[in-house]
């Protein structure tokens, strides 16, 4: 991989990957709301950061995402679901990466093997949902999956050589999960980073739409 752009290159995964990949010798364009000012929530945001760089990334990454925002913690019932938390998790959950895919196609080459992923989670898959809870974060991760697949769709259309995916990254020692993670073990997000993009890689032409977990196992929709 020689060229790869990452979105969301402040948190935990996001700053991991970039340092992998530029160990292994990548150019990494990183961006982040804190350090360049990209807020994938404002479309004009994204396309005024986006649209000032230069087409022929390997690989895009988004790597943004939360799971307490406003204070809004993941509801244990319905109960608890307002419009307001539910409104803010599909704006940076969904309504975020899928801006970026509509304002990165022109960055994807045509002629060679390009990967765009996004960063989901497993809460997020209808069929493993046997617990219940966590409604917003869920139903805006389910949102996201069916972006991913519907924009693998489209992409295949114009760009043949190009990949359009979800990962799960698993459970990350990260902020992110500091506080929801008691019954998971966590991975360090170096030791993330390196699964995910050995996923990435070893990624074919008929994984495109596909929702994949970081050991690359198909996670269900």
């Amino acid at each position: 991989m020689e060229k790869a752009l990452i979105i969301g290159a402040s948190g935990g995964i996001g700053a991991a990957v970039a340092t992998v990949l530029q160990a292994q010798g990548c150019a990494v364009t990183a961006l982040s709301r804190r350090d360049d000012g990209l807020d994938v929530t404002d479309e004009d945001s994204v396309a005024a950061v986006l649209g000032a760089l230069a087409p022929g990334f390997d690989l895009i990454l988004v790597a943004t995402g939360a799971l307490v925002i406003g204070g809004a913690a993941p509801e244990k019932t319905i109960r608890k679901v307002t419009a307001r938390a539910m409104a803010d998790q599909f704006a940076l959950n969904c309504i975020g990466p899928s801006l970026v895919l509509k304002h990165s196609l022109r960055l994807l080459p045509r002629d060679r093997r390009a990967v765009f992923a996004a960063l989901s989670a497993r809460v997020g898959s209808i069929g493993d949902n046997a617990l219940g809870g966590w409604y917003s974060y869920r139903t805006a991760k389910a949102a996201l999956n069916q972006m991913i697949h519907t924009g693998a769709i489209e992409l295949a259309r114009s760009h043949r050589h190009a990949l359009c995916v979800a990962l799960h990254p698993g459970t990350v020692a990260t902020r992110f999960t500091a506080d929801y993670a008691a019954s998971h073990d966590r991975v360090p997000p170096e030791q993330a980073a390196s699964h995910l993009l050995g996923v990435i890689e070893g990624l074919t032409p008929a994984d495109t739409g596909g929702f994949f977990d970081w050991q690359g196992k198909r996670v269900a929709w």
